[in-house]
């Protein structure tokens, strides 16, 4: 008899994903290494800093917008740059008219060197932004007291950070992310986001029962970042697999992996 954990589908506000590597537009080299990116690591949530990006129909460049196919990649627009609850809901809204979803990454910044979450400007913002219709999904510190109000207030998932954002330091501490995952697994999509540096750190999330992780500087700024998109790919599956098929328990000591019963010359 086996203990494997029956997989289920990702889905988002009632939308299904067969990935659970979502990605982002910034820091690639050019827009082209970009697309080839999210096809090599077959994303199909992409996700946009809507504040640092021109998407005027008169904009001189190509950006993100040219590239999307709707049919197969999911825009998330994000309020990075945003420091109050405020600036969140006013960038929502723009974000809404300009793009035409209301899907939506809360992101409240509380400090500048960190770029670490504002909790209470997030649970604000949330608070506002699901009356009016919005799809939210919301970065967060590993605090399960956070998690478990946006849970209540009706966000779509929770997207606690492994590390700070951009530092490729993966989950150096994951005991609050275990926390959440205890508590709202199976009620909200967890989605790792922010830190994972190496397909092992999102293989690691993804072995706690993330259901799904957001990495892109790890990839756009990589050597190589199509090599990279694959090899995280790669380790978000193979995570996965693994939650799914049931680690064994750690000890303290050491295990005999083969019996002592029956033992020649015993």
């Amino acid at each position: 008899m086996t203990n494997t954990v029956t997989d289920k589908p990702l889905v988002i506000a009632g939308r299904e994903f067969k990935s659970r590597m979502f990605m982002g537009t910034g820091k690639w080299p050019d827009n082209e290494t970009m697309v080839k990116g999210w096809e090599a690591g077959g994303t199909e949530m992409v996700t946009v800093a809507i504040r640092r990006i021109d998407i005027s129909p008169g904009r001189p460049e190509k950006n993100f917008i040219d590239y999307l196919q709707p049919d197969k990649h999911q825009l998330l627009p994000n309020s990075a740059g945003c420091f109050t609850a405020e600036e969140v809901i006013r960038t929502a809204r723009l974000a809404k008219e300009a793009c035409g979803t209301n899907w939506f990454k809360i992101e409240v910044i509380g400090d500048k060197k960190t770029l670490l979450p504002d909790v209470h400007g997030t649970i604000e913002a949330v608070k506002v932004l699901k009356d009016e219709g919005f799809v939210c999904l919301c970065y967060i510190p590993q605090d399960i007291v956070a998690a478990i109000k946006l849970y209540e207030l009706g966000a779509d998932a929770i997207m606690p950070l492994g590390s700070p954002i951009g530092s490729g330091q993966g989950l150096p501490d994951f005991s609050g992310l275990k926390f959440i995952l205890e508590e709202l697994g199976g009620k909200v999509p967890i989605v790792v986001d922010a830190g994972i540096g190496a397909p092992s750190d999102a293989a690691l999330a993804m072995e706690l029962g993330a259901d799904a992780c957001l990495i892109n500087t790890a990839i756009a700024s990589a050597a190589d970042p199509i090599a990279m998109s694959i090899a995280m790919a790669k380790g978000v599956e193979a995570g996965r697999q693994a939650y799914l098929a049931g680690r064994i328990p750690m000890k303290a000591y050491a295990s005999a992996s083969s019996p002592l019963d029956g033992m020649v010359g015993k």
